[in-house]
């Protein structure tokens, strides 16, 4: 089984927990998700299966999608409302200061990991030394806010948006630093991913779904094959180089047959470092390889031997 699933990962479970059960469930230790999700977070968990966990890295790069709720005038050790006190405040900010606090943050900026994440420092996870009641110093990291929709005022104090955004952005960061800028504190009451690159919220299956489908034998249907992951352009290889093809050779532009998407492109027209989905002669995918100085070099590289045939 090869490809990726897209998981509906329920508040309460570990992204680790979710690996796991998946293993169990299709007999298979080749299971990787694509960005972890806290423990108490919900929504869209993409996991790649099979040879599809060569993509886990380039899934993991796409911008995400979140709906969050936060509350003014508290704030907690682990920026959330399952860590425990530090501050309360009072809340003198109208919904449209809010508001526009809020909006304040898109674009280009700086979050400081929390101290409760899983970002390494001196060979440990934060949160590891934030149970042991060890507080450093975390270099700030640039992410992008690439938008914020349908902001709306709740009861008591606390209101919800839409986050769309970078790899590494913290919402619940996101949330304390709105408080901080209001002066009142704050911290994130609520987080559902909605999207994850092209995998949607809508379409996630929860774990019992994935269970009842293996069962019936009808899982497959709702794998996403490896070359429908990415948008990236597609070219087919002529027969003559085939032997080198599958040695995982850099392919030269002159052994480039044509678009294998029936498309008029042509691999001169790439900008450079563009990447690429190559097939054999058979229209059997190669791999995703980098262009590079009129060859494509392998990236990604999901031939396996005897795939292919050699008499040509």
């Amino acid at each position: 089984m090869n490809g990726i699933l897209n998981i509906y990962k329920e508040q309460g479970q570990t992204s680790h927990d979710v690996v796991a059960k998946l293993r169990r469930i299709l007999k298979t230790r080749r299971i990787g998700h694509t960005g972890t999700l806290d423990p108490n977070a919900e929504g869209v968990l993409p996991v790649c299966i099979g040879q599809a966990t060569k993509l886990a890295e380039l899934l993991t790069e796409k911008e995400k999608t979140y709906l969050t709720e936060l509350r003014l005038g508290i704030s907690t050790d682990t920026q959330d409302a399952w860590g425990q006190v530090t501050a309360e405040k009072e809340v003198t900010a109208a919904a449209d200061a809010v508001k526009a606090a809020v909006f304040s943050f898109v674009g280009n900026i700086w979050q400081q990991p929390p101290m409760y994440s899983a970002v390494k420092q001196g060979g440990k996870k934060l949160y590891e030394l934030a149970r042991a009641g060890i507080e450093v110093e975390r270099p700030q990291r640039p992410v992008t806010i690439h938008g914020i929709e349908d902001f709306a005022a709740l009861s008591g104090d606390s209101y919800r948006f839409t986050v769309c955004c970078s790899k590494g952005t913290y919402i619940r960061t996101l949330c304390h630093d709105i408080g901080q800028k209001l002066g009142c504190g704050a911290h994130m009451t609520r987080l559902a991913r909605l999207q994850s690159g092209r995998f949607l919220l809508d379409t996630a299956l929860k774990l019992a779904e994935v269970e009842r489908l293996q069962q019936a034998g009808e899982l497959e249907r709702y794998l996403l094959p490896v070359d429908q992951a990415f948008d990236f352009p597609r070219f087919q290889v002529d027969a003559a180089f085939s032997k080198w093809l599958y040695a995982g050779n850099p392919v030269p532009f002159a052994h480039i047959e044509r678009s294998a998407a029936g498309e008029n492109q042509v691999p001169a027209a790439l900008k450079a470092g563009e990447l690429v989905y190559l097939y054999d002669y058979r229209r059997e995918l190669m791999g995703i390889y980098k262009q590079e100085k009129e060859k494509f070099k392998v990236l990604k590289f999901f031939y396996q031997a005897g795939e292919a045939d050699y008499d040509c």
